[in-house]
């Protein structure tokens, strides 16, 4: 397996030292940087591949929470505090785990376990429909992996998919899934004819439309908005 490129970020150079010597225990992580604060993280986010985020919540300048705010597409992260009553918000921002200080070996590599996890069932998915990799560029469903299956999605079957924290929300006409992959990474899989952004937080399958109606779109019985930025060039994709 390739190996697994990690981030600390702690204001505390004992507790970076710490988690480094837990990743050093593991021979699949590689430590690409180690950084004391929110705006050298983002440096070092912007020239390097980042599996997964150590991330301290309580910094100066920029506290973890809302430095995960700001990401766009954020690697797996793993927050690593001293303050249980972050864990509300940690969650909410979908992080892949929450470390309370001082944490054991033991309870680190559960954390990345859980990371590595997610971060193979997004590469499964990347892989399974990458037109570089596919053995078809005409191939008409996908597959996704998520809590330890892997689902076979037919394109005619995926009626929209919804932006959720870090992960993204699948609804097809049998199921709903929420794989741990993000919105802009799920969008890269789909054909661009058939599936359309409507909103920042939303994909439809066209042919499922059943009418428009003012700044909404109807999808198989769902109400869906569309964005202000999205409306014209969604009705241009309408023929309209």
């Amino acid at each position: 397996m390739e190996s697994i490129r990690c981030l600390i970020v702690d204001d505390e150079p004992i507790a970076r030292s710490i988690v480094e010597t837990y990743c050093s225990h593991l021979p699949e992580l590689s430590v690409a940087g180690s950084c004391s604060n929110a705006l050298e993280a983002k440096a070092i986010l912007q020239k390097e591949k980042v599996d997964i985020l150590f991330l301290d919540i309580n910094m100066p300048v920029i506290d973890g929470v809302s430095f995960l705010r700001t990401m766009r597409n954020p690697p797996q992260v793993i927050f690593t505090t001293a303050y249980k009553e972050f864990a509300v918000d940690a969650f909410e921002l979908v992080a892949c785990d929450y470390l309370l200080k001082p944490f054991s070996l033991e309870r680190f590599i559960v954390a990345v376990d859980k990371a590595v996890e997610k971060i193979q069932g997004a590469v499964v998915a990347t892989a399974a429909i990458n037109p570089e990799t596919s053995p078809s560029k005409n191939e008409d469903f996908l597959f996704i992996k998520t809590e330890g299956k892997i689902y076979k999605i037919q394109h005619a079957d995926l009626l929209y998919a919804e932006a959720s924290g870090n992960n993204t929300r699948i609804v097809t006409t049998r199921q709903t899934l929420q794989p741990a992959m993000t919105f802009s990474s799920f969008e890269e899989l789909l054909p661009k004819h058939i599936f359309l952004r409507v909103h920042r937080s939303f994909i439809i399958n066209k042919s499922k439309i059943s009418h428009v109606e003012g700044n909404r779109v109807f999808v198989n019985g769902a109400e869906i908005p569309i964005g202000s930025n999205y409306k014209e060039a969604f009705l241009r994709e309408l023929g309209l």
